[in-house]
């Protein structure tokens, strides 16, 4: 028994990479968009195409990755998902010489793709690796991981993307604009060459590592005797929830570069701005690591809601305020961020069973909340303008605070 605790606690740690790296790659879209909103001088709808090929590709993906992974184990899937993601970070390379936003956009599905099984696998495999009433803390605590690697990963974009992007264009000959353009273009090679490396590294230790296979289906007996997780009440609501918490943040993280540059909010350089990012992801950060231990002595529902409503006020005071006021409220939504996701996922996965799978697989399909509702606000931004579209994640949040009252409850 004692052995197979510390085969568990091995597990986790070496779990935590995982989620460092996916929290990495996926806030680094916040600084591609605006640079490729730059390069190739799009508006904030195309520009969120970028965020609409990442999360649609779990839409796409999810389902067939949770019956990938039933029939290859946890661990393979985890493999297998690090390569096909080092494969989609070196289709970068392409992409950047061949100056084509189509090739940007499908280099990004492949490594969302990568992602996906890497979530799909990953997620569930640390919910199992111990008991079901502290699954909703540990997957916190790995989470918080994935924070880190969100407010690190602006640094590193502002560094080594945005900082090619501070060159004035205005008054240039069309050859002196395309070279410009080219090296901009070229400046995402190097960061994603480095992820595509990371990626096969940890593809090749998880190959090698002996970590505890669990079989779902013994460790936990469902509530029910239904035939599929479809059936479950409280996890087809909180698949309804990750699609839009997914879709808040992702709005909100999207757009915060451009918000931050804006006049009458900061008036900051893209790569200054940039820094200010790693605020609000810090501050999902800070806020997974608090939950990871607090909740282990709150009710998950009630935290749920208290957060959501902090969320709500902090929004509403962004979209009213100018300057520092709106500034700083809009970075502190990620504080109130932190367990959100953990949470949801779950309280929806509680008591599934043999089904805990396809509710994982179900669950991750609803990510494409971070596909679609930052094109919505990126036509809200086009039309009454990028303070006001800000009113759209409200409604998220709102559902949000149901699920963690009422919705989350089992049937």
């Amino acid at each position: 028994m004692e052995s197979g605790a510390t085969g568990y606690k091995f597990a986790l740690f070496a779990l935590t990479s995982l989620f460092f790296m996916w929290g990495f790659i996926t806030c680094l879209n916040d600084i591609l968009i605006p640079h490729l909103k730059n390069v190739f001088a799009l508006n904030y709808t195309q520009s969120m195409l970028v965020q609409f090929c990442f999360f649609g590709a779990y839409f796409i993906v999810s389902l067939p990755a949770g019956a990938l992974v039933k029939r290859i184990s946890y661990k393979w899937g985890i493999v297998l998902g690090l390569v096909i993601a080092a494969i989609g970070c070196a289709l970068f390379v392409p992409a950047a010489s061949y100056q084509l936003y189509t090739l940007f956009l499908g280099a990004l599905f492949v490594l969302a793709s990568g992602i996906t099984l890497l979530q799909v696998a990953a997620n569930p495999y640390v919910t199992v690796l111990g008991p079901p009433d502290t699954a909703a803390s540990r997957l916190t605590l790995t989470q918080a991981f994935n924070a880190l690697g969100t407010t690190l990963a602006p640094m590193f974009g502002a560094l080594l993307i945005l900082s090619a992007a501070t060159v004035a264009t205005t008054d240039l000959a069309p050859e002196q604009l395309g070279v410009i353009r080219l090296a901009e273009a070229n400046a995402v090679k190097a960061p994603y060459m480095l992820l595509a490396a990371a990626f096969l590294l940890l593809a090749a230790l998880f190959a090698a590592l002996k970590l505890p296979g669990v079989d779902v289906q013994d460790e936990i007996e469902p509530i029910t005797d239904g035939k599929s997780a479809w059936q479950y009440r409280h996890l087809v609501l909180g698949a309804v929830g990750i699609f839009l918490y997914v879709g808040a943040e992702v709005s909100i993280g999207s757009f915060l570069v451009n918000f931050l540059s804006q006049p009458d909010i900061a008036g900051l350089s893209e790569a200054e701005a940039a820094h200010y990012v790693s605020y609000f992801w810090g501050g999902a950060m800070v806020g997974r690591f608090i939950g990871a231990i607090a909740m282990r002595y709150v009710n998950d529902g009630k935290a749920l809601a208290l957060n959501a409503a902090a969320a709500i006020a902090l929004l509403l005071l962004t979209v009213f305020s100018n300057g520092d006021t709106a500034m700083w409220s809009v970075l502190a939504i990620g504080l109130f961020n932190s367990i959100m996701f953990p949470t949801i996922f779950s309280l929806a996965l509680y008591g599934l069973g043999k089904y805990t799978s396809q509710g994982s697989g179900i669950l991750c399909l609803a990510i494409v909340g971070g596909a679609l509702l930052p094109l919505l606000q990126g036509a809200l931004a086009d039309t009454i303008g990028i303070h006001l579209a800000f009113l759209m994640p409200v409604a998220c949040y709102a559902y949000i605070a149901f699920y963690g009252l009422r919705g989350h409850r089992p049937t």
